[in-house]
């Protein structure tokens, strides 16, 4: 990736500008057998239109906090770059009660009524599917985002110093983001076209980080699964075989 990136969304606009096409998340639910495998552009796509969400209809603004409180999932990531497209905080599992507004999953519906601003459901059905019958209180995520522009421009640019991340009680500017993810990656021994299977959780750094920011960091690909546990030993080799898995955070 380009050295010179200094937020997550620097990291997307370079492998945007390196290598379109490649997979950058594939993304497994152990429970249902679902299985979408996002390119660099087609996640690029998402997150241009769930950041014109936050900063058209939702009126977010720079520095504003999002209680972000979903699973390890595809939508998630993209949900995590936009929130940095647009400078929102994104606060993992964070108080939705202090939050500006809030992004939630179906089984979190009821913490996520303590916010008081704008509040969004995902139902992180198979291919992005809405709810059968939209939660009261909430804009459904997947009735809203696909009418969003494909391409996404900040009202402001956004400050590699601000804060960008907040997870497990530690507070993350863009530019700290973006160089623990770089360590991280090293650590992992991830490398251009490194394929790394994380069966992590999304709501500690070490879960972001492997499932997301450290093959984004350097020009790998993660196999993000949800549920792993419920893959026997035998189906896991299947899958480091198929997937053509180099390396595992599990």
């Amino acid at each position: 990736m380009n050295s010179s990136d200094r937020t997550p969304a620097d990291l997307l606009r370079s492998a945007l500008a390196s290598d379109p096409a490649r997979p950058l998340i594939t993304f497994y639910d152990d429970a249902t057998g679902e299985r979408v495998e996002l390119s660099v552009a087609t996640f690029a796509n998402w997150v241009a239109k769930t950041a014109n969400l936050i900063q058209g209809d939702l009126a977010a603004e720079p520095g504003d906090r999002l209680a972000l409180l979903l699973p390890a999932h595809w939508q998630s990531a993209v949900w995590l770059l936009a929130c940095s497209s647009v400078g929102v905080v994104a606060d993992i599992q964070g108080d939705p009660a202090s939050a500006d507004l809030v992004v939630t999953g179906p089984d979190t519906l009821d913490r996520a009524r303590a916010c008081r601003g704008e509040r969004v459901a995902l139902a992180l059905r198979p291919l992005g599917g809405r709810f059968p019958q939209p939660p009261e209180g909430f804009a459904d995520y997947a009735v809203e985002v696909p009418s969003q522009g494909d391409r996404f421009a900040p009202y402001a640019p956004v400050a590699p110093d601000a804060l960008a991340l907040v997870v497990g009680g530690v507070e993350l500017t863009g530019e700290q983001l973006v160089d623990r993810a770089r360590e991280d990656a090293a650590a992992l021994g991830l490398a251009p076209g490194s394929r790394l299977l994380s069966g992590r959780t999304y709501d500690t750094w070490d879960g972001l980080t492997a499932g997301l920011f450290a093959p984004l960091a350097s020009g790998a690909s993660v196999v993000l699964c949800r549920h792993l546990g419920q893959l026997d030993e035998q189906g896991l080799a299947k899958r480091v075989e198929s997937e053509r898995v180099t390396n595992t955070a599990v």
